[in-house]
């Protein structure tokens, strides 16, 4: 909630202010460089040509102009000491507080050309710091500024805590398209400008906010001017009042300060600047430049006594402390110039960028506004269709375990409402025996589940519903059943169930039972073109979209070496793109075949020797090379004749914040000894840094509950990934009132996560670790009857209203567990579980 709340703001604000803060940017790198513009701009006026004399000396200057134009009232004299470089004067102009500086020429003091440019680069700093709206724009770029504040740390939020590579966080990938790449323009650039953007806002709201100003200062401990000022103002109370100094004392002034000042001087200098006295009080103020300075604020300031000769009161800008060098050097830090010529280039390029995060920000805001419309649009459509008058009423009824039949059912009815047919989608688990007798026609969508099982939301129906009779001689029906071929014997069981079912309860069926492999594109649509025959229309094609992203493999652990039972492998995997998932989802892999296997199918088949290798190879990656095929000479049709390899299912060990996403695979075997299709790519074959396809579903039926009330999580072997990525997430959450109930073969070889689980039970963050190691003693012991063990905490957590999630395999466990909740609980109260939803299970 905190991030979505966060992430409005962003945006909101992003679009707001976001155009003020790239004016501010753009027009910060020009000014950040200005000096050099003009300079590069003016070489007449800058630059002079080297005489064989001495130049002039303040004092001559001074005199001269004396003479001159003694109209001129001069507030200091500049010297520096390049031979080629021009000296300058400072004279009083009406409205300008700081007077305006007048380039000479130092061998004789001929006035140089007036500096072309100064004027727009005065108008860039007041469209900067004002947008030359005076007061009103100084409040709209100050607050602008302090929301730059808020983007750079919400932007740091908003990717945090994702415990991304360096490479994740830092590295453009130019590979992605669209709105991928937009975001990840917005988000790297974003991170790689953090330091920049932070030190450009803290010191820029410098100017803006008097309290601002007066935090810097006393968090830095550094006395303001202003005291200083007036403290120097207290101390000259009561001081002698002198007189005002006449032009010929400033003369005497300055040739006694310009000779001891250089005598007295002990080091080194690039131009020094003398402040003319006002009064004869026999002080003359200098402030003179490294020879090599910091930057081009790093000025030293001294007092010369011209009465006793005597240069007093250095303050060096290199024996700053460095909270002293900051405050007095805040437009150098500002622009990045303080730290060197490097970074305030790098400073420059910050600062023009800040357009980039405006346009991308707000192509993703009309991209994001623009989905959201056609979602709407498409919702309101649908809503708004016409009923035709003659059309049927049909019931759409989905059993779903992890998502599909339910995505289908959505599907099949906008596929019909948008031919004017009337329809209700309905779960089955929220199905009334009433409300299918009044049915006209009926779609079931059904999965089967673990060897040939109902989903657990079809459980109530079974056996309320499918162990009575009813009467549907009124109902004409249709079942379209899903499964895999790969469990041969239970392939779309629970589906021909349904479908025998409605049949022998008198209903009529629309057409014959309709099963699909593995969400097979080409079942359903059949299922598509039945459905059309039958209302006599064209139906729109139903595709049950899979995106599949590419990911990296990083690391693969083997986690169980020396165990009775098949090997066991961490996998991490990390993402080309963001990505999002919850706790409780599954990752689809695309399995590819190995280059032997794809080898040997090339040797077979010869006469595909001919294709280019490189190409071949990739494109028989993810084929069954175990159909035969017949000569073609395209290429494109022999690909044709061999489907896509399966995709195979894993739980989701991780969850995003972990940067990366866990797998738990075990290695499995057919009847020829060979290695799965999706075990053998993700642990064998798949080489480290490799990149491989991989689809994520949300499993809403297995996702955590809101809230802090108890959970009590069983599983076995593999099974702990579910498991894992919940118990994550509920402690990220600050959710402890966990129970882990878990079981293997060996506690030596089999005990996943042990250390980490064994901390969360240390620290509190695991209320209760049960373990069963079903090979550790001489009769086999397993979760089940731990469950058993520990029936009267277990009826305490579930009085406490405690949900229980079941992770693992259905054979081994899934069903002891069951049926041990049933005599432990009682089969009425373990159904009101299942119909509250505080009975999840993800088992296979």
């Amino acid at each position: 909630m905190i991030k979505k709340i966060f992430f409005q703001i962003h945006w909101f604000l992003g679009i707001t202010a976001g155009l003020i803060l790239s004016i501010i940017g753009v027009t910060g790198a020009i000014y950040s460089y200005d000096q050099q513009i003009l300079q590069w701009m003016n070489p007449q006026s800058y630059t002079v040509k080297v005489e064989s004399h001495n130049k002039l000396s303040p004092e001559q200057i001074y005199l001269h102009f004396q003479q001159k134009q003694p109209e001129m009232q001069i507030n200091s004299i500049n010297i520096e000491q390049a031979a080629n470089a021009s000296s300058s004067i400072n004279i009083v102009k009406e409205g300008a507080r700081r007077g305006k500086t007048i380039y000479i020429n130092p061998y004789n003091a001929e006035i140089l050309p007036e500096i072309k440019g100064q004027e727009f680069f005065q108008f860039i700093q007041r469209l900067h710091r004002y947008l030359t709206l005076g007061d009103v724009g100084k409040q709209i770029t100050g607050a602008s500024t302090l929301i730059l504040i808020f983007f750079v740390l919400s932007g740091i939020y908003l990717r945090w805590p994702k415990k991304h590579s360096l490479r994740q966080w830092i590295a453009l990938k130019p590979q992605l398209k669209g709105r991928n790449f937009i975001w990840d323009l917005h988000a790297v650039v974003g991170t790689w400008m953090v330091v920049f953007y932070l030190i450009m806002a803290m010191t820029g709201l410098f100017w803006s906010y008097d309290w601002w100003r007066s935090g810097m200062y006393n968090v830095l401990n550094v006395t303001p001017p202003s005291q200083l000022k007036s403290d120097n103002n207290n101390k000259e109370k009561g001081k002698k009042d002198f007189k005002k100094i006449t032009p010929e004392q400033t003369a005497t002034a300055l040739v006694t300060t310009w000779t001891g000042f250089n005598t007295q001087i002990q080091q080194p200098y690039s131009s020094v600047t003398f402040t003319l006295p006002k009064k004869a009080d026999g002080l003359l103020e200098i402030s003179f430049v490294d020879a090599t300075p910091q930057h081009e604020r790093a000025r030293n300031k001294a007092n010369f006594n011209y009465e006793l000769n005597q240069l007093n009161n250095v303050e060096l800008y290199q024996d700053k402390k460095l909270n002293e060098k900051i405050m007095s050097s805040m437009l150098p830090v500002h622009r990045g110039s303080f730290f060197g010529s490097i970074v305030q280039f790098m400073f420059m390029i910050a600062a023009l960028l800040m357009p980039l995060f405006f346009i991308t920000g707000l192509m993703l805001y009309l991209k994001r506004r623009k989905q959201k419309k056609q979602v709407l649009s498409a919702k309101n459509a649908l809503q708004a269709t016409q009923i035709d008058e003659n059309a049927n009423n049909w019931l759409i009824v989905f059993a779903s375990q992890t998502g599909v039949a339910e995505q289908l059912a959505w599907l099949t009815a906008n596929s019909l409402k948008e031919n004017k047919q009337c329809v209700e989608v309905c779960d089955i688990q929220q199905l009334k025996a009433q409300t299918l007798k009044n049915a006209e026609y009926v779609l079931f969508i059904a999965s089967t589940y673990g060897t040939g099982e109902a989903p657990d939301t079809a459980q109530s129906f079974v056996k309320n519903m499918m162990s009575t009779s009813l009467e549907l001689n009124s109902i004409q029906y249709a079942v379209l059943a899903l499964g895999s071929k790969e469990y041969a014997e239970s392939y779309c069981a629970f589906g021909e169930q349904l479908y025998d079912w409605f049949k022998q309860n008198g209903a009529t069926a629309l057409f014959p039972l309709i099963k699909v492999n593995n969400a097979s594109p080409q079942d359903i649509q059949q299922w598509n073109q039945a459905l059309a025959m039958v209302t006599a229309s064209e139906l729109q094609q139903i595709v049950l979209e899979k995106h599949y992203s590419d990911w990296i493999l990083k690391h693969r652990q083997h986690l169980n070496p020396n165990s009775l039972g098949s090997a066991v492998h961490r996998i991490e995997l990390e993402p080309m793109n963001e990505q999002h998932w919850e706790a409780g989802d599954i990752a689809e892999v695309q399995p590819q075949n190995s280059l032997a296997h794809i080898q040997a199918f090339l040797t077979q088949y010869p006469w595909l020797s001919n294709q280019d290798q490189s190409v071949i190879e990739q494109r028989l990656s993810d084929r069954d090379l175990n159909s035969p095929i017949t000569y073609h000479p395209d290429l494109e049709q022999v690909l044709a004749q061999l489907p896509q390899l399966p995709s195979r299912e894993y739980s989701i060990a991780s969850i995003p914040s972990q940067g990366a996403l866990h797998l738990i695979v075990r290695q499995q075997y057919n009847e020829q000894n060979q290695i799965g299709l999706g075990s053998g790519w993700l642990t064998e074959y798949c080489p480290i840094s490799g990149k491989l396809k991989l689809h994520l579903r949300s499993n809403p039926s297995f996702h955590l509950i809101t809230g802090h009330q108890p959970i009590i999580c069983i599983g076995n072997g593999t099974g702990i990934a579910g498991l894992m990525s919940l118990l994550k997430q509920r402690i990220e959450n600050q959710a402890h009132d966990n129970w882990l109930i878990f079981g293997e073969r060996q506690r030596s070889c089999d005990f996943y996560y042990q250390d980490q689980l064994e901390d969360w039970l240390k620290t509190g963050k695991l209320q209760h670790l049960d373990v069963a190691f079903s090979r550790d003693q001489q009769e086999k012991y397993y979760v089940h009857h731990l469950l058993r063990e520990q029936s009267t905490r277990l009826r305490e957590w579930i009085e406490r209203g405690a949900t229980i999630y079941v992770c693992g395999s259905l054979q081994s466990m899934a069903r002891d567990v069951d049926q041990a909740l049933i005599d432990i609980l009682g089969i009425e109260k373990v159904e009101q579980l299942r119909e509250k939803k505080a009975y999840r299970r993800d088992v296979y």
